[in-house]
């Protein structure tokens, strides 16, 4: 199979390698990977309060409706659904104040899907992938031996999996185009790794990474509630952030259903 042209966001690294891993890439290739080089672990990814630094060429109360949308975040729990092209679903439910959350992912290709769950609990995050864990098993991932641009997902420090508060960090000409309504443009190649793209996925955008349109929507409260971005290639990713306050219900697995991740996850997530 061929994983979407958006090998992006959430859980796709764990895809990636599960892809990798149990061998059902179409003509030799996974597709674009959501794992960074080395070369990337400066580029930190910010928590998704984080007050994003923009262009002063931006609408500076377009920037602060923007900042206080990210801000909260980190203060609600919320549900976030993306999605990408036709072959890409995400579904969380994220808690940042209690460091928590759970995600599914879907990845669909010629006559082919592939579902991988995560877990995350304070510092430890666990994934259930086809091919690497079995029944209602769960791998476990050790964060220290990831580099710090890999896109795997929930991450305890960046529990948001569009790493919001970056992507809008990175905007260089924000403005309203309605009540609670902001466009502008984001220049990628000065956020690596977020929304899950990666160095090489940026760099195969060329010129065109430096100016990708992007649309926010607030809802009355102030909150994000929809976040969308035209990637270059026509391939349409869209977020939608709902249900604030939810509870979020998530639990680590018992030890019995818990294995260390094996090293070819490693390999190809970069670490």
């Amino acid at each position: 199979m061929r994983t979407p042209r958006l090998a992006g966001l959430g859980l796709v690294a764990a895809t990636t390698a599960a892809l990798a891993v149990t061998g059902c890439a179409e003509n030799g290739t996974a597709g674009p990977t959501a794992s960074t080089s080395a070369s990337n672990s400066a580029s930190a990814s910010a928590p998704a309060g984080a007050v994003p630094s923009v262009s002063t060429s931006a609408d500076p109360a377009a920037v602060q409706a923007l900042t206080g949308a990210t801000t909260a975040l980190d203060r609600e729990s919320f549900k976030l659904a993306v999605t990408g092209g036709a072959g890409y679903r995400l579904t969380a439910l994220i808690d940042a104040p209690n460091s928590k959350g759970t995600a599914q992912l879907t990845a669909s290709g010629t006559n082919t899907e592939l579902t991988v769950k995560s877990l995350l609990i304070g510092q430890d995050l666990y994934a259930q992938i086809p091919g690497i864990t079995k029944g209602d098993t769960w791998t476990h991932l050790d964060m220290s031996r990831l580099p710090e641009g890999a896109n795997i997902g929930l991450r305890p420090g960046r529990i948001d999996p569009v790493d919001t508060a970056r992507l809008i960090g990175s905007t260089t000409d924000v403005h309203a185009t309605g009540a609670r309504d902001y466009a502008g443009t984001v220049d990628l190649t000065k956020a690596t790794g977020i929304a899950g793209l990666n160095q090489v996925t940026i760099q195969g955008y060329g010129p065109a990474a430096q100016r990708v349109p992007f649309t926010a929507g607030l809802d009355e409260k102030g909150r994000l509630s929809t976040l969308t971005l035209q990637l270059p290639g026509s391939t349409t990713l869209e977020a939608r952030y709902t249900d604030y306050g939810t509870t979020v219900t998530a639990t680590a697995p018992p030890a019995a259903q818990i294995v260390e991740a094996p090293e070819d996850v490693y390999r190809v997530l970069g670490g």
